[in-house]
């Protein structure tokens, strides 16, 4: 076998729009309440493999809005990626999957969520920027004391 045949692969195949979906429960009465809109903003991420050293990773954001305790409009946007990753080791792929990759995927995340409320006809929520590996590194620290809690019983 070559050298070149064990050279850490990464390249991004495809990114895409997975789902996306909006829904004003209470609309056309909740267009007329008067008040502050209360944003509650969610983000998940996911990571699974589609093939040998082929990954989809999604990030996911659910935007509730609300004004007076009644939903405005609730937004949720999957935005993905495809992408190729090859002989690395398994701690560095985590961090790719973790961290990068949600990183390049992010700001197309932010620009759908962002059109959606415009679309909708109303403001622009602007998703803030994210700490990938900030998260990543508190779920790796979960996951250590989650195990350590579990040896100990």
């Amino acid at each position: 076998m070559s050298d070149d045949n064990l050279q850490p692969v990464f390249n991004i195949q495809r990114m895409y729009l997975k789902d996306l979906s909006l829904e004003q429960p209470n609309a056309p009465a909740s267009l007329l309440e008067q008040g502050q809109p209360q944003v509650d903003i969610n983000l998940t991420l996911a990571a699974q493999p589609v093939a040998e050293g082929v990954f989809e990773v999604a990030v996911t954001a659910t935007v509730t809005t609300k004004v007076n305790d009644k939903v405005l409009f609730l937004i949720e946007a999957k935005q993905a990626g495809i992408f190729e990753i090859r002989n690395l080791p398994d701690e560095q792929l985590e961090g790719i999957l973790g961290i990068v990759c949600p990183q390049m995927i992010y700001p197309y995340l932010r620009a759908v969520v962002s059109d959606m409320c415009t679309r909708a006809g109303f403001p622009p929520v602007l998703l803030t920027e994210v700490n990938f590996q900030a998260m990543f590194e508190a779920q790796q620290q979960a996951r250590a004391e989650q195990a350590a809690g579990a040896t100990s019983n």
